[in-house]
């Protein structure tokens, strides 16, 4: 009687490649749920760029770590299925902090005859950038909170909350109603590499301790390098990007109170708004949006996209004021990493081994080093020979 050997369910973790592309975009297309509307649409940008970039991408490994290309994409192979996909990317210079930007697992395809639930093949996912990517100490993700398989299976793997994320929709109406108000901003100025102290100073006040820890940033972080630079000037030419940014100076404190960063695609419906204000001089709200209002109100598309975090209440109140709508709310999480040194033993002939044949034929010649030493244990027992003699008796008359 035939025994049929039992199917093969081990998992093969490996870099994307080009083949994997169409197997890619099917596993993407599953997963695209009305909660993970956002994130599959950055990763359908991520894939295009990098079945563009492809060659220059790999070319980038070569390079040393502050030019590597911005993101990892891993899948995960079973039976020459691809049933998971990963993207990491570096969320600081220093490469202490990484991001988890998508992790996508086919939950639906699981079958009855398979040993190896598929929920799994994501913290195997995780685990294979944890224990591969050993310059990252912590680990930052963001995920929608009403995506409960997604969150579950990042609590599983051990990250906590930080932080609740919401995204608000400035409908064309009212930006440009903002757009006829004439901010006062005197000294509004642009950012340059010159700005990267006064830039990473206002962030560092603008949040709380833990996220500050957690997002590890430097004021390197704040600089672009002459290199990315040109690449991204080159690739917003490509894709019609449109990016401006400015930021408040204070005279008399000297410092940088509020930062905005506007960014313009044709692909997508809102414009990006990335804005961060001191946290005492929250009355810059209205002025920023009314400046950011005057940079799209000859656009055709007038609607802004902008995040606002649950510690930024003064933020979240004007918005709502505003008339503002809330699109979506995700959570922040992080964990740690703390890898543990591996203890290999060391191959090949050691130097202990090797001079264990180099016994002296004889007794050496005494130094005048060990004579003196010699001398000195003599010395001191015979000192203490003479401390342990018992006293003689006393004589009686």
């Amino acid at each position: 009687m035939n025994s049929s050997s039992p199917p093969d369910t081990t998992i093969a973790i490996r870099s994307l490649q080009l083949r994997d592309f169409e197997a890619v975009r099917e596993l993407a297309a599953k997963s695209w749920t009305r909660e993970r509307g956002s994130e599959m649409e950055a990763l359908q940008e991520k894939l295009e760029r990098f079945q563009q970039w492809y060659g220059l991408l790999k070319l980038s490994r070569l390079l040393p770590n502050s030019s590597r290309h911005p993101f990892h994409l891993y899948v995960a192979e079973q039976q020459d299925r691809i049933c998971g996909l990963i993207c990491v990317a570096p969320f600081n210079r220093t490469r202490s902090t990484w991001q988890v930007q998508n992790v996508l697992v086919d939950f639906q395809a699981s079958q009855p005859q398979e040993t190896l639930n598929l929920k799994d093949i994501g913290s195997q996912l995780l685990r294979h950038c944890f224990e591969t990517i050993w310059e990252a100490r912590t680990w930052l993700l963001e995920v929608n909170v009403s995506d409960r398989d997604t969150l579950a299976l990042y609590r599983q793997n051990g990250f906590q909350p930080l932080a609740q994320m919401t995204s608000w929709h400035i409908a064309p109406e009212i930006a440009l109603e903002l757009a006829q108000h004439e901010p006062s901003l005197p000294n509004l100025l642009p950012v340059s590499n010159a700005e990267a102290q006064l830039l990473y100073q206002l962030d560092t006040v603008s949040m709380p301790p833990l996220l500050r820890q957690v997002f590890d940033r430097h004021i390197q972080d704040f600089k672009t390098p002459l290199l990315q630079s040109t690449a991204t000037k080159f690739e917003r030419l490509v894709n019609q990007r449109e990016v401006a940014s400015a930021y408040v100076f204070e005279p008399q404190r000297k410092a940088a109170i509020g930062y905005f960063k506007l960014e313009s695609c044709p692909e997508k419906k809102a414009h990006q708004v990335e804005l961060t204000v001191h946290p005492a001089y929250t009355w810059l709200y209205p002025e920023l949006f009314s400046q950011i209002a005057g940079l799209v109100k000859d656009k055709k598309r007038r609607s802004l996209q902008v995040v606002s975090a649950d510690y930024q209440p003064e933020r979240e109140e004007y918005l709502e004021k505003l008339g503002a709508e809330r699109q979506e709310h995700t959570l922040l999480m992080s964990r740690s990493v703390w890898h543990k040194l591996r203890e290999t033993r060391r191959e090949g002939l050691q130097l202990s081994d090797m001079l264990q044949g180099l016994n002296p034929a004889r007794t050496p010649v005494p130094s005048r080093i060990h004579w003196l030493k010699s001398f000195r244990v003599k010395s001191s027992e015979s000192h203490s020979q003479e401390n342990n003699k018992p006293n003689p008796p006393e004589a009686t008359s």
